[in-house]
């Protein structure tokens, strides 16, 4: 039996209904911007394995790092110890985020990431004596599955069995540069008629809605009406973080700085699973009491694991470097001059891009995992190249490491499967 086969007996995969798709693809090697599956078939991956393995997979340079750390520290709980990649990671960490942020909390996924920064944002006011419990989150925003991040997202086709389990959520829509003023007006009604603890926000993109980009300013009027009322901003940066947007973090370009961010995926460069939520030192100066119970009880056995914690340090030392930083800026060049020669064909709605994010919607009705998404998905695998449409929307987000070829064989491919639809 080869792998395919295998798979079937025993494994449950996500986002994956079984008994219209029963096979998975059996990938063997990763190296670079290259996927090898079992039968030697390779494919350019162009969505960097959902946005994880940025500067490549099984890049030499963190393999190293991470490698060395495996030989003197492998897993020790963090409740009662710590060490040295925690502490060096939240000091390398805090020189490079916003404006603000002062600590650093460890989760191990992205949803977890949310879900503690949730809890954060209700524990904080309940410790103020101001119980809140509504928030306020952008619709058609994704934050993860688990229930308080699953709470805030608001995709039904994640979410739709579990909506009467759910917290109280206000949905405001996501600013475009001439609804400001019907948003403003909104959040006043919504913190007039409810005791809202927080807003959370993916900066900038949206990126299970399609990669969609939203207006800067009219965020920045969002949360500088949060700060005005109290209401504390989550920046769930686990998509946009780590440079994709062309700048360290998407909340760089808004003036309004959050409260808490969520980290992860790119964080630990698709080595190793990790998250991190971190806050301002006035949000952990409020779990500070001689009263235990106001102290912030959420934890994770696998909490600052060392060795992710090195691999995580290795990431931020080659985001930083001037090689990684010039391979953006070319990205983003490149997905411009893409821009302007497709943004016009027939068959394309719109088009948009950030950084080395690119995104088209194509001129046509498509189920999110329909037919023709299918008939897409198998398009561009055929030719060697993975990407995963949302919807109706291709995007690109390719590793920063990826060469010209490599990311013009991913236009040619778009092009050739706009003939399809």
């Amino acid at each position: 039996m080869n792998l395919k086969q295998r798979d079937k007996k025993h494994l449950w995969h996500p986002l994956k209904q079984h008994q219209l798709h029963p096979e998975s693809l059996a990938i063997v090697k990763a190296k670079g911007c290259i996927l090898k599956d079992e039968d030697g078939n390779e494919y350019i991956d162009a969505i960097s394995s959902w946005y994880t393995s940025m500067y490549g997979h099984c890049n030499d340079y963190i393999i190293e790092k991470t490698y060395k750390q495996m030989q003197q520290l492998d897993q020790i709980m963090f409740s009662d110890f710590t060490h040295e990649p925690a502490i060096t990671l939240s000091e390398e960490l805090i020189k490079i985020l916003p404006k603000g942020q002062n600590k650093i909390f460890f989760n191990d996924n992205g949803s977890t990431a949310v879900e503690a920064a949730i809890k954060m944002a209700l524990q904080f006011h309940f410790n103020s004596d101001d119980k809140r419990s509504v928030f306020i989150a952008f619709e058609n925003g994704f934050h993860g599955d688990t229930f308080g991040a699953m709470s805030v997202s608001g995709l039904s086709v994640y979410n739709g069995p579990f909506e009467e389990f759910l917290i109280d959520v206000k949905r405001i829509p996501t600013p475009d540069g001439t609804n400001t003023e019907h948003i403003l007006n909104l959040l006043k009604e919504y913190s007039t008629q409810h005791k809202i603890a927080g807003f959370i926000y993916e900066p900038l993109v949206q990126g299970a809605a399609g990669m969609k980009i939203h207006d800067a300013k009219g965020l920045n009027n969002i949360l500088s009406f949060c700060k005005q009322h109290q209401i504390l901003t989550i920046a769930d940066e686990v998509m946009t973080g780590f440079g994709k947007t062309g700048r360290y973090f998407a909340s760089d370009y808004i003036e309004t700085k959050p409260d808490i961010i969520c980290l992860s995926k790119a964080l630990t460069a698709g080595l190793i699973p990790m998250a991190i939520t971190s806050c301002t030192q006035d949000i952990y100066d409020a779990f500070l009491s001689n009263d235990m119970a106001k102290g912030f009880f959420h934890c994770h056995t696998y909490s600052a694991n060392p060795i992710a914690c090195a691999t995580a340090i290795a990431g931020i030392e080659l985001l930083i470097s001037s090689e990684i930083q010039q391979n953006i800026k070319h990205i983003s060049k490149a997905h411009t001059d893409f821009e302007l020669k497709i943004k016009n064909h027939p068959k394309v709605k719109s088009t948009r891009h950030i950084g080395v994010i690119f995104a088209l919607d194509l001129n046509t009705k498509m189920e999110r995992y329909g037919d023709l998404r299918d008939k897409l998905l198998k398009f561009f695998m055929d030719r060697g190249v993975f990407l995963r449409p949302l919807g109706n929307t291709i995007y690109i987000q390719v590793p920063y490491i990826i060469s010209s070829e490599e990311l013009e064989k991913i236009y040619q491919v778009i092009e050739e499967a706009l003939e399809i639809v």
